[in-house]
């Protein structure tokens, strides 16, 4: 049996929440809950609202699932989203399957292929998966799915195979994309794993080992973490030697160094039963075929002050400005800073706003004046203005994992935008929670565009 404990891992393949606190999601630091029943209504007969829900995370198996009590809840929202007369487009922003939240120990695959993955899946969650289903197949209000990192190598054929119909908003790199309403271009909706340096896809990394891999370390701290809960241990007691910075100054070397310090912090934070360099972690996925150790990821030297080397990932540190350039990174992150803050966060919020609000190098970018992003968990509404002067809203959509702590705010989650209309000049976007079969509203704010 999985045991369970109430924390908040990396879902978005990292960041470990659980040490991090967040100001509350609302204006003025104060909570506002407002229940509602016209979450999906505009008050008008327009159909054009906008719903985005994020981080579903279905898995294939519920022993293990990040989702499992919270099933119930989510098709239960999708059949009130099914029926509302002016919601017209519903956007999955992410981490809609998951691949990587399984236990080391487990294969993922069964011993199958990707499709049976998918297909597990689709049973293990039917009510959900048949709820999508009938608000596709009605064809009244258009269901669009983007790439997240937890499903980040699940090819639009698979998601094809359970959602029959589904739009997806995919780039030409396997695992990201970036929707945008064709009436709305002002609008833009993505996961937000392409700027995290354990989240991004990466091609460059263990091409020996396993060709054609686009999976970045991340993908393997979420399984060590999955494995630490499984096998029911205490959070910060694992034991590593440290390493020390190379003594020649080397400025690869100093990045990997700090590359180090953040797996030295998973060795001590999710410790496992099985000794460090024992060949647990079963793949078979992507490329991997073999059984790995957690001492294959964890850069290490022979002496203090010495060279360090890595097994798994060697010369990641060195590939950044590729896997940007291939991620149509426009703005610049310098890689001492991707690699420091890949576990806040509040870089993804950063971020979003940076890419899009603060954006001199796009113009297509610089347009956007609401964001909505996934990934990190913490759903909130952020006002700003961009560098012309005009307002601009970013909103992350939360999640629908069953454990979120207390610190990160509440979970069953979603973003609703309304564009004006004859009601209103404004351009609403509103966040509420599904919590105990009642709607809630958490925060709102507006523009005119």
């Amino acid at each position: 049996m999985i045991k369970r404990k109430t924390i908040s891992l990396i879902l978005i393949g990292f960041t470990v929440f659980s040490i991090l606190s967040i100001t509350s999601c609302t204006k003025d630091n104060e909570e506002i809950l407002q229940v509602t029943t016209d979450a999906f209504n505009n008050g008008s007969s327009d159909r054009n609202m906008l719903v985005v829900i994020s981080d579903l995370h279905l898995g294939s198996n519920l022993a293990y699932s990040e989702i499992n009590k919270n099933l119930k809840p989510l098709e239960e929202l999708l059949n009130k989203i099914r029926t509302s007369t002016n919601v017209k487009e519903l956007v999955i922003a992410g981490d809609m399957l998951d691949e990587w939240f399984v236990p080391a120990s487990i294969d993922t695959y069964n011993g199958g292929s990707q499709s049976d993955f998918v297909q597990q899946v689709a049973e293990t969650n039917k009510g959900v998966i048949d709820a999508f289903n009938s608000i596709i197949q009605e064809g009244k209000i258009i269901v669009t799915y983007v790439p997240g990192n937890h499903d980040l190598t699940i090819t639009e054929e698979n998601v094809e195979l359970i959602l029959p119909g589904i739009n997806q908003a995919r780039e030409n790199v396997l695992g990201i994309g970036a929707y945008s309403p064709t009436s709305h271009p002002e609008i833009v909706i993505e996961h937000g794993h392409r700027y995290n340096f354990f989240c991004a896809p990466d091609p460059f990394s263990n091409q020996d080992i396993a060709p054609g891999t686009i999976l970045p370390p991340g993908y393997f701290y979420t399984r060590i973490a999955a494995e630490c809960i499984a096998q029911g241990n205490a959070f910060g007691t694992g034991q590593i030697d440290a390493i020390t910075e190379n003594e020649s100054g080397d400025i690869s070397q100093n990045l990997l160094y700090n590359y180090g310090k953040l797996w030295e912090y998973v060795v001590r934070k999710f410790p496992l039963n099985e000794a460090l360099d024992d060949k647990i972690i079963k793949t078979n996925i992507n490329g991997f075929v073999g059984n790995y150790s957690v001492q294959d990821l964890i850069p290490t030297q022979t002496l203090p002050g010495s060279y360090i080397d890595v097994n798994l990932y060697k010369g990641i540190q060195d590939k950044w400005d590729e896997r940007q350039e291939l991620c149509h990174i426009t703005v610049d992150i310098p890689v001492a800073h991707a690699i420091v803050n890949a576990d806040s966060h509040l870089e993804t919020d950063n971020l979003a706003q940076t890419q899009y609000f603060f954006n001199r190098n796009s113009v297509e970018n610089s347009s956007k004046r609401i964001v909505v992003f996934g990934h990190n968990h913490r759903a909130k509404i952020t006002p700003s203005r961009n560098l012309n002067g005009q307002e601009t809203i970013y909103a992350n959509s939360g999640t629908w994992i069953d454990h979120q702590p207390p610190t990160s705010g509440p979970g069953e989650t979603f973003i609703v935008i309304t564009p004006a209309n004859e009601i209103s000049s404004k351009t609403y976007v509103k966040l509420y929670n599904f919590i105990d079969e009642v709607i809630n509203q958490m925060d709102e704010d507006s523009i005119e565009l």
